[in-house]
């Protein structure tokens, strides 16, 4: 999969030269684009970038900048921050360049391109009319450290998306950097196409950094805290559990790596997913106050790991970068993921069964109070980039995740108790991959296929229409009483032969080594 996605919401230099590793990676082709980003000088705001083709013709004579990023299902025209932006020929002399769209910048000669100079301002501090970026998607440039997301700083040569990239960071020498590329060199890190960039996140300051093995995956955290209040072995302390739990969910992770970006400073926006890593950016407060909200959060975005590294349509593993294309599966990629999160930590023992059903019921309460509840789940991923879907959006952590827990329960009752959602997950994992795209389209009748024919019903019902869902009827079937009158979840205290062998296994223990 070329790029990741979620919301709970480098100076990069791509350069072109050998980087004294192994060959496939650093060895200059034609094909390799360069980036160079000067974080010495942090004037302005602005990153300053300069950008080292490699051989182009007359095809190549856009260069894009993204309206969008994969998981943050909203328009960002990352074009209005650009300025000054230059080509110039080997001579040092200005080739003309207009930008004929918001996001595209017209190249007259690119044949001739030796090199292209841009500023592009930081998303945090530059204000804007419309389509505000989420923080932990966007950029910010301070004294003591800067955040980067690969679509706010960089774009790409029409025609060459596809081509390797070469990143170069010049940055204070009292600096550290935490980000899931590879390191080639001091200060240089290769990606294997724009997509991975933005898949990429980098933080960059002075950053403390903590690492666990979690049963042969390295699990690095990198922390930015502005007063240095949180330190990074403080949070890996706190998700040692988690992060063993989701390995016992999973039947061990499908990553061999793995980085935790944390912002600490003054205000809280959220999270971000991507294939390899995920990135948070939080108030700073006592690490004990702000622990729990943290642990969950990080939950949710490290079970992406799954779904939809593994799991993902062609529209998420071909990312369109020009046009926002909406994706049909959001109840999949979001909806699924904030349930697996949770049922991960009560079946870990790290979540009470009181503290579940808690969760339960304000789910409850939020989609149905402050949401459009007329809205199905098929209907928040299709308008998802409109500005009517943005207001709907947060739903999907909602009742996306409401609805995965029924489906959970109809699993369970359809096979007697032997498969749950996460069995379904897992072997779907395995069948597809993280280079194995599934049909967007197609995929409802796949999972119908790979699961039973009454699953057909539960997702025109549930998924694809907006009926109101049967939380009542489905929890009982796992002896668990839910009051509609007080929202309020029980466990039955005498249920049934067939509730408690349902029960049994909803709540199956997870083993943590």
């Amino acid at each position: 999969m070329k790029a990741q996605f979620r919301l709970l919401f480098v100076t990069l230099s791509f350069i072109i030269f050998s980087c004294g590793v192994s060959e496939d990676i650093t060895t200059q082709t034609r094909n390799d684009v360069g980036f160079e980003v000067n974080l010495l000088d942090r004037s302005n705001d602005t990153y300053k970038v300069t950008v080292t083709p490699p051989a182009l013709n007359a095809s190549n004579n856009i260069f894009q900048f993204a309206s969008t990023a994969p998981g943050t299902y909203q328009v960002m025209d990352m074009g209005r921050y650009v300025h000054e932006f230059k080509a110039f020929d080997k001579g040092g002399n200005e080739i003309p360049s207009s930008q004929i769209t918001t996001n595209q910048f017209e190249l007259t000669s690119p044949e001739k391109i030796s090199k292209i100079e841009y500023q592009i301002a930081e998303t945090w501090d530059t204000p804007v009319t419309e389509n505000n970026i989420y923080l932990m998607c966007g950029t910010s440039i301070e004294n003591d450290h800067t955040l980067i997301n690969g679509q706010a700083v960089f774009g790409y040569f029409k025609g060459k998306q596809d081509s390797p990239i070469v990143i170069k960071l010049e940055y204070p020498d009292t600096w550290s950097i935490g980000t899931a590329l590879t390191k080639t060199a001091e200060n240089t890190y290769y990606a294997e196409d724009f997509d991975k960039v933005v898949d990429s996140p980098i933080l960059l300051g002075n950053l403390t950094k903590a690492s666990m093995d979690v049963e042969g995956t390295n699990v690095d955290i990198y922390t930015y805290s502005k007063t240095g209040l949180i330190q990074s072995e403080q949070i890996l302390e706190s998700m040692k559990n988690m992060l063993l739990s989701a390995s016992g969910f999973l039947h061990g992770l499908p990553v061999k790596n793995y980085t935790f970006l944390f912002h600490f400073e003054d205000i809280t926006n959220g999270a971000w997913e991507h294939s390899y890593s995920s990135e948070y950016v939080y108030k700073e407060d006592n690490w004990n106050n702000i622990e729990p909200e943290i642990i969950e959060t990080a939950a949710h975005e490290f079970f992406h790991v799954v779904t939809p590294l593994n799991i993902h349509s062609e529209i998420v593993d071909q990312f369109n970068f020009i046009t926002p294309v909406p994706s049909r599966h959001l109840w999949l990629y979001e909806g699924t993921t904030e349930w697996a999160a949770h049922m991960m930590l009560f079946r870990a023992g790290q979540k009470s069964i009181e503290d579940y059903f808690k969760t339960l019921e304000k789910k409850i309460i939020i989609s149905t109070k402050y949401f459009d509840t007329s809205l199905s789940l098929l209907d928040l991923s299709l308008t998802s980039y409109t500005a009517a879907g943005q207001k709907q959006y947060g739903n999907i952590y909602m009742k996306g995740a409401l609805v995965a827990g029924l489906l959970d329960i109809k699993l369970l009752e359809l096979s007697d108790g032997k498969t749950g959602y996460i069995d379904i997950i897992n072997m779907l994992a395995k069948k597809y991959g993280p280079n194995k795209p599934f049909d967007d389209a197609s995929f409802f009748d796949v999972f119908v296929k790979e699961t039973y024919p009454e699953i057909q019903a539960f997702i025109e019902n549930y998924i694809k229409a907006a009926n109101p869902l049967p939380i009542k009827d489905y929890y009982v079937k796992i002896g668990v009483d839910y009051n509609e009158d007080s929202n309020t979840f029980s466990l039955m205290p005498s249920p049934t032969a067939e509730q408690l062998k349902l029960r049994e296994k909803w709540m199956q223990p997870i083993s943590i080594q």
